[in-house]
């Protein structure tokens, strides 16, 4: 298989790149100084892609390579790459879901605990020496607070199942109810913040779930309700959010994900009831390693001939 074409759309994972080295004839594309020039040259041998949940392949990718025939993903989510347009040319394309799943469902409750109970402050106020001239500031409990979850497929789930531990009532919103699970449903994101102390974005990114936390939403959290966002920056209307923070109509916020990662709000950077990570919610050794294999297998199963793994298209 080493002369088949893989491009691969940017730096991602070690192991992953040097297993398509060995593997394929791989192109990086990142690397590509020119990359109208790189495509025209490599059009009719490049016939796999390999992206993640930032650099995926557009209708234009798709179009300047004629021989694509599967684009693997390493990532769950899909909204960068044009799934239609993959439809419309017969293109396969591949995810990596339920590998990921406790690790981005361990970090929710990680930046709930983190955000409620000040962990970074206190880090910084024991490493600053400033703990010897008195406490630190009484925080907020997490055990008991109702947790509102938008979007309850497996992540959402299992978020679900830990904040169960800490004795927390769920609610959650979803496109429809879901039958027998035992969390109270909202029919609207609205109904739900208004129901909930911690609202967690879990669902995948659309159209219809841009901007599903905004400013309305935020308001019916209230001025002592967090948001956490491990789902995609692009959920959350930052401009409103940051509004609602520094004007104190929001108690909180912990994010993994930013509309226009890597850049963040510097707004957001001098609030104390803000935790900030750099979208790491799979980011372990284990989990990414799984992601990998999961890309391998689904390239291998496609060229020789067996059904993929993960298909989604």
């Amino acid at each position: 298989m080493e002369s088949i074409g893989v491009l691969m759309m940017c730096p991602m994972n070690t192991y992953l790149e040097n297993e398509l080295q060995k593997r394929y004839n791989l192109h990086r594309f990142w690397t590509c100084p020119e990359k109208s020039v790189f495509l025209e040259t490599h059009r009719n041998s490049i016939r796999a892609i390999v992206g993640n949940a930032s650099a995926g392949a557009d209708a234009k990718l798709i179009d300047d390579l004629p021989k694509l025939e599967i684009i693997s993903s390493f990532s769950v989510g899909l909204d960068k790459i044009d799934l239609g347009k993959c439809k419309e040319k017969g293109i396969r394309v591949t995810n990596t879901p339920d590998v990921l799943t406790e690790d981005v469902a361990d970090l929710a409750i990680g930046l709930i605990l983190a955000l409620l109970r000040r962990l970074c402050e206190c880090d910084r106020y024991v490493k600053s020496g400033k703990w010897k001239y008195g406490d630190f500031k009484l925080t907020t409990k997490f055990s008991g607070k109702s947790v509102g979850i938008i979007g309850l497929g497996r992540i959402g789930t299992a978020i679900a199942k830990r904040a169960q531990g800490f004795s927390c009532p769920i609610n959650y919103y979803s496109r429809t109810e879901k039958p027998d699970v035992g969390y109270k449903y909202y029919p609207t994101v609205v109904e739900l913040a208004k129901n909930s102390d911690i609202l967690v974005v879990a669902c995948p990114l659309t159209d219809e779930t841009r901007h599903i936390v905004n400013r309305e939403v935020m308001d019916a959290l209230g001025s002592t309700g967090v948001v956490i966002n491990i789902g995609r920056g692009p959920h959350v209307d930052e401009q409103e959010l940051v509004k609602a923070l520094t004007e104190g109509r929001l108690g909180g916020a912990g994010l993994d994900v930013f509309e226009q990662e890597p850049h963040v709000p510097e707004e957001l950077f001098g609030l104390e009831n803000v935790v900030l990570l750099p979208h790491v919610g799979s980011a372990t050794v284990e989990t990414r390693t799984a992601m990998a294999d999961l890309v391998l297998g689904n390239l291998e199963a496609h060229f020789a001939g067996k059904p993929l793994l993960t298909q989604v298209v």
